[in-house]
């Protein structure tokens, strides 16, 4: 009976060691692409937002435009008013009406002086937009080239990987499986917890992977027994002897070098 519980608490032990190796390449996959999803997410809103701002210039010199043939029309009508008034004022019957075509005259001067100062302005104003759309097109081309650089990179890398990762999330969902509800659950916290996601790892050098504190010899021999699931005291990771790991180790690098 001890001997069937030993081969039970070994097979989970091994059961969470493969586990642990594919989540550990999964995460090797993700990070070959490091970054690089969302520089390319940044990229695509930088350039959008560039896009949109382009627009907005465009927008602003139509209207400005727009503006100045209006004050241009408003002067040929101002003219065409002082044309006329001045025919008028050749045959008034009186200083009253003189005056009064006088005050129309000198109001359409001053709308003809006001509207040419406000065409100087939009002109400027027009030569200042030209000047931010030809550097936001600078940009624009920039990051735009930037961006398809990224997500030639990132397509390239995804190409190579995706299949790969795929065939391996479905491996660990199926490792999982075989293991006992609890044991998943502690491992996915253990692994949330602490570095590299390690949360099963092999004594080496007499610590726990990736550790310095020395786990006693009397420790040791128990985890190489395979009677128990023993965790590090200072990390909480699942400990598993270096033997067990190696074996574990060959067997899922053949199983890798297949998807």
């Amino acid at each position: 009976m001890a001997k069937k519980e030993d081969s039970s608490v070994e097979a989970k032990l091994r059961a969470l060691y493969d586990l642990q190796l594919i989540d550990s390449r999964v995460d090797e996959i993700r990070n070959v692409r490091g970054e690089l999803p969302l520089e390319v997410e940044d990229l695509e809103d930088e350039v959008l937002g560039l896009k949109t701002r382009m627009d907005k210039l465009k927008s602003d010199l139509e209207n400005i435009n727009f503006e100045i043939g209006a004050k241009k029309n408003l002067i040929d009508e101002a003219k065409a008013l002082i044309k006329k008034y001045g025919e008028q004022q050749k045959n008034v019957r009186n200083s009253r009406e003189f005056n009064s075509i006088s005050k129309e005259l000198e109001f359409q001067e001053l709308e003809i002086q006001l509207a040419e100062k406000n065409i100087k302005e939009f002109k400027a104003q027009i030569d200042q937009k030209k000047a931010v759309i030809s550097e936001t097109k600078e940009r624009l081309s920039e990051r735009d080239a930037h961006l398809k650089h990224k997500k030639s990179e990132l397509n390239a890398i995804l190409a190579e990987t995706e299949k790969e990762e795929k065939a391996l999330l479905e491996e660990s969902i199926k490792y999982q499986d075989k293991i006992e509800e609890r044991l998943v659950k502690a491992y996915a916290r253990i692994r949330n917890n602490v570095k590299n996601g390690l949360a099963v790892v092999p004594i080496e050098r007499g610590a726990s992977g990736g550790s310095f504190f020395t786990i006693p010899p009397q420790v040791q021999v128990e985890i190489a027994s395979r009677k128990k699931i023993i965790t590090d005291e200072h990390s909480g990771r699942i400990l598993v002897d270096p033997i067990l790991a190696e074996e574990e180790s060959e067997k899922m690098q053949k199983m890798f070098a297949k998807l």
